[in-house]
């Protein structure tokens, strides 16, 4: 690289001690070395904040608020000329930071897509959820954008803080829209929270159905295709599902309580109002 710009990555974070140190060691191993951290704290935890300084973060609180907004406090204090956002959660491989860079400064893309399939050590759920995004080959359409240049904010606009879910998905219609480009890099980010029981899926995606109303006003008919399985290219493409009946079968039960969960959240929000 000829240049190494400052790149800002912004973590909003609730209570995350548990996962925090992994996702800030992942960072402190990138082989890009110009970086900062921001730590966005939405509930007061003593712990939380010793691991953060602990990694030389620099920490805001900013208590009883949404990830979204926690993200976009992160994004408006960020010096640098790139934002990665990344949740307290996630395991970034050592070289992803050094690949979006690359991609963006020599190839000339205004973002990137980073994928983030789960750990698959954690439990069957967790590898059926591994099969499943092994399926989406690289489609740009179906991970988001959470690697992109600052400057763009004043085009498109911060990200939806009305959104719990869809924000990323959101984000990355209004780029295409604008007419940015984004692309895609091999580096993940390993996602380690994943539920580990049906119940835990059922309870998070009823929660999150809930909160879907203004994603579906805003984005319409494509935000219909990205939420959809219909939609999804590894009902085209993956022969994994052939070589693997076990997860397979467990991929067709994940998607009925993945989904009816989700519509029954979605119904119910819409009664209430």
């Amino acid at each position: 690289m000829t240049s190494q710009p400052l790149v800002s990555i912004v973590i909003p974070a609730c209570n995350s001690a548990d996962t925090l140190e992994k996702c800030l060691k992942s960072i402190e191993n990138q082989s890009y070395p110009n970086i900062e951290i921001l730590l966005i704290e939405s509930k007061k935890s003593h712990k939380t904040l010793e691991i953060a300084h602990k990694y030389h973060c620099s920490v805001f609180c900013l208590y009883k608020q949404n990830r979204t907004v926690a993200t976009n406090v992160g994004i408006k204090m960020a010096n640098g000329k790139y934002i990665h956002k990344v949740d307290s959660d996630l395991v970034l491989d050592p070289n992803l930071i050094l690949e979006a860079v690359d991609k963006c400064e020599k190839e000339n893309y205004d973002a990137i897509s980073v994928s983030c399939p789960p750990d698959p050590h954690m439990s069957f759920w967790a590898k059926v959820r591994v099969l499943e995004k092994d399926c989406y080959n690289h489609h740009i359409f179906h991970y988001g954008a959470n690697f992109f240049r600052k400057d763009i904010i004043q085009v498109i606009g911060d990200l939806n803080e009305s959104m719990v879910l869809g924000e990323y998905y959101d984000f990355y219609n209004r780029l295409v829209r604008a007419n940015f480009t984004v692309g895609m890099i091999d580096s993940q980010e390993i996602h380690l929270e994943e539920p580990k029981s049906l119940k835990e899926i059922f309870v998070k995606q009823f929660h999150y159905g809930e909160t879907l109303e203004e994603f579906f006003k805003v984005n319409r008919g494509v935000g219909l295709v990205q939420m959809s399985p219909l939609g999804k290219p590894h009902l085209k493409s993956c022969k994994k599902f052939a070589q693997t009946p076990l997860l397979t079968l467990g991929y067709i039960i994940y998607s009925f309580i993945y989904y009816s969960s989700s519509i029954s959240g979605f119904i119910v929000a819409m009664l209430k109002n």
